[in-house]
């Protein structure tokens, strides 16, 4: 086969790790792909590496036309942009074979307000929420809540597009942060307010053909910039999978309440969601309830899944295009897995790049370690800096206990001028862990 995978990211890095394992796989290109995605040897062919393009992830009227260049058997769309602006339903017109949802089934993360009127809809446990244009009325129901709520724009903005009140002061100040001062332009024309829930925040993923959904073990990412839960949001600074404190009758809730009901509720509406469903689920006293909707792999947690899935990558995604996956069962390791991401200073805000990495051949020696490569550049022999999140350094072992202490192992091998990152991965899941022996 010739895959193409769309993305330059550490969860795009992830993808063509795992999908460079496969047999079936003897050439790969990665648009536009980072440093470390070029350093990627396929199984099937050692002497061949992944090859990255310089075209761009959101690059429509380029992407199609490069798959038909290269005779690409199947692409693999790893961001979120690219699916909300239709690239599947572009393939697919043109008899391109591409993983991912299309533009309908991607406005499950595409539109705040579509997903919470669809949960509502089809009775999927949610935040009590208002969709609002105008900031007047937004503030009225805002303060109904007494202020403690959660603001997001409508549409795609980076992972960022999310901001969270404690008090009616807070609440105004968002409200008036996206719809009268535009901070995300048109993703915000419309916001959603939804009610603050308390509890402890999971992710999870799911593998859907269409009408079966194949549900991943736990995950936990980690969004605030600062130890603590303290700071900016960003795309995530790290995560971890199995989650401990997840019980098997909270599982269970999980796929009745909302996976089954989402499913019934695509079939009702005629959308055909193929590719990964990505729940941010808030596990609250009266059970565990939806934040949002995601219709891509999450980043960091690609990096915690992947370095536990036994299965053939390919073969998955297959079977998600055939609508087999009722045939497919998912094995997993029995590991846990860790990963720290490390960041350029100032981000989530202004940074520099360009900044040379050392210590990466160093951490690659180290046992059962993977640093996936989120934003860099290759200048010669020299790694540079070329985003805001640099590295997402994973490490698995026997326990998480194991698994943590492995990454952070492997991030003591590493510098770049400014580097910042969390020091408190998984913290909490050992910190549950030892309350409760």
């Amino acid at each position: 086969m010739r895959v193409l995978v769309i993305g330059s990211g550490g969860r795009e890095h992830a993808l063509a790790w795992k999908l460079a394992q496969s047999q079936h796989i003897k050439e790969m290109w990665c648009a536009p792909g980072n440093a470390g995605i070029a350093e990627e040897p396929l199984t099937a062919r050692p002497s061949r590496k992944v090859e990255c393009v310089n075209i761009g992830a959101e690059d429509l009227p380029k992407l199609p036309g490069f798959a038909r260049e290269k005779k690409i058997d199947l692409t693999v769309v790893g961001p979120d942009n690219p699916l909300a602006l239709g690239i599947v339903d572009l393939f697919q017109q043109e008899g391109l074979r591409i993983w991912g949802p299309n533009r309908q089934a991607a406005r499950f993360e595409s539109s705040k307000v579509f997903a919470q009127q669809f949960m509502e809809a089809h009775g999927i446990p949610t935040a009590r929420a208002g969709t609002f244009s105008d900031a007047r009325t937004a503030k009225t129901f805002a303060a109904s809540l007494e202020g403690r709520c959660a603001v997001k724009a409508d549409g795609l903005a980076l992972g960022k597009g999310v901001l969270i009140a404690t008090n009616v002061a807070e609440a105004n100040q968002a409200i008036d942060e996206i719809l009268v001062n535009k901070t995300f332009g048109l993703a915000g024309a419309n916001i959603v307010i939804q009610e603050f829930l308390e509890g402890m925040e999971i992710s999870l993923h799911a593998l859907c053909d269409g009408k079966t959904a194949k549900l991943f073990p736990t995950s936990q990412d980690h969004k605030r910039a600062l130890d603590g839960d303290q700071g900016l949001n960003t795309g995530g600074m790290g995560s971890y999978s199995p989650v401990p404190f997840l019980t098997e009758t909270t599982l269970d809730q999980i796929r009745d309440r909302i996976l089954l009901r989402w499913l019934n509720g695509c079939a009702a509406e005629g959308i055909d969601f193929r590719g990964i469903l990505y729940p941010g689920i808030m596990l609250t006293k009266d059970g565990p309830k939806v934040l949002e909707f995601n219709a891509r792999f999450g980043d960091p947690e690609t990096q915690v899944y992947l370095t536990r899935l036994e299965n053939d990558l390919v073969e998955l995604f297959e079977a998600c295009l055939e609508g087999t996956l009722d045939r497919v069962e998912l094995e997993w390791r029995a590991s846990s897995s860790v990963c720290v991401v490390m960041a350029s200073g100032g981000y989530p805000g202004s940074y520099a790049k360009a900044k040379a990495i050392g210590g990466l051949e160093a951490a690659a020696q180290l046992p059962n370690t993977k640093v996936f490569h989120a934003g860099t550049v290759r200048v010669a022999n020299q790694f540079l800096t070329s985003g805001g999140r640099v590295l997402g350094v994973t490490a698995w072992a026997p326990s998480l206990a194991q698994a943590r202490n492995s990454a952070y192992a492997a991030v003591e091998k590493i510098e770049f001028d400014g580097a910042q990152f969390r020091r408190d991965i998984a913290g909490k899941a050992l910190a549950s862990a030892s309350e409760s022996v």
